[in-house]
């Protein structure tokens, strides 16, 4: 097994390896504009530094966001289009479990990033491996209570939240992190046929996650004038 992940759906552009037991190689950029400037160049890093080549992938998987609509395309277009030059699966991942599996939690906390427009997509997880509901997006002040919280929408509100309740963990999802937790999941039987039906509860097809619609907009017809 070696998986190749990579997620852009936040202002990380992050790239790894992994070989089925550990990372092999990752690199992580933090820069919202260059997403598409900056993830192939970080895929070519991460297979130099592992001594491995594209022919070596067995398979791809790409963060699926909940993130903002030009970033999060980056990922998932070239995880499609890498997986059907190489012939081998193509993976989504939800970018928030992502964030909570790198946090390591064994307790009961929330995923937040970044959603602009005062918002935040967000999960509620009983632990780092274990989703209990979202992805969502929502006001930081409707959040629920109490909960220790993770990732960079966190922080950005942490007047708003509490910056008590705000945890020591990655702010933006490591590659590494989605990696791992995809790999242990490739190998479990029926995998395949869990991802087709849409039962996984971690692996999906490569798809974007949207929550609202996009902030750019098709113009409308200009008005008749009239005379």
């Amino acid at each position: 097994m070696l998986v190749l992940a990579f997620d852009t759906a936040t202002p990380a552009v992050t790239a790894a390896l992994h070989d089925g037991e550990r990372v092999l190689a990752e690199s992580t950029t933090i820069d919202a504009r260059r997403h598409g400037e900056l993830l192939v160049p970080t895929i070519e890093t991460v297979l130099r530094e592992a001594g491995a080549s594209l022919g070596d992938v067995t398979a791809v998987v790409a963060g699926s966001g909940p993130g903002p609509y030009t970033g999060l395309r980056v990922g998932l277009v070239t995880a499609q289009a890498l997986a059907t030059t190489m012939g081998v699966p193509a993976y989504g991942v939800c970018t928030l479990d992502a964030l909570a599996y790198g946090s390591g939690l064994t307790e009961p906390f929330l995923v937040a990033t970044d959603a602009r427009r005062k918002e935040v997509f967000w999960g509620h997880y009983r632990d780092a491996r274990t989703r209990l509901s979202g992805p969502a997006v929502d006001r930081p002040q409707d959040l629920p209570a109490e909960l220790p919280l993770v990732g960079a929408g966190a922080r950005m509100y942490a007047e708003i939240v509490g910056a008590s309740r705000i945890l020591d963990a990655p702010e933006y999802p490591h590659a590494g992190a989605l990696a791992a937790l995809a790999a242990g999941r490739l190998g479990e039987p029926g995998v395949l046929e869990a991802v087709e039906s849409g039962t996984h509860p971690v692996l999906g097809p490569p798809r974007p996650i949207y929550l609202r619609r996009p902030d750019a907009k098709v113009p409308s017809a200009p008005k008749r004038v009239s005379a």
